[in-house]
């Protein structure tokens, strides 16, 4: 539904359109592993000019939105956001 539940995003950024962008790519990136017979999605990453968005599930229902610069070790990024999604699906 992309309902915020807790949030660092920069002040001018719009949580709320964040939220639901956020889910909808994500959804989108599992509906895409499925016809591309790609197996279950690990995360989608969005990757610009500034740096780095990485979506995970983090339990059903719920993911974890992360956002890294350009200059982020991805690996680091992708181990840090695996443990932390772990962390979170063990609290909710």
């Amino acid at each position: 539904d992309g309902l915020m539940i807790a949030s660092a995003l920069p002040q001018h950024i719009d949580e709320t359109r964040v939220a639901g962008m956020t889910a909808t790519l994500l959804s989108l990136g599992v509906r895409a592993a499925e016809e591309l017979e790609r197996g279950e999605v690990q995360q989608v990453l969005v990757r610009g000019g500034s740096g780095y968005a990485l979506m995970v599930q983090a339990s059903n229902g719920t993911l974890l939105l992360v956002m890294a610069s350009k200059a982020a070790k991805l690996g680091l990024i992708f181990l840090d956001t695996s443990r932390a999604a772990t962390q979170i699906a063990k609290v909710l």
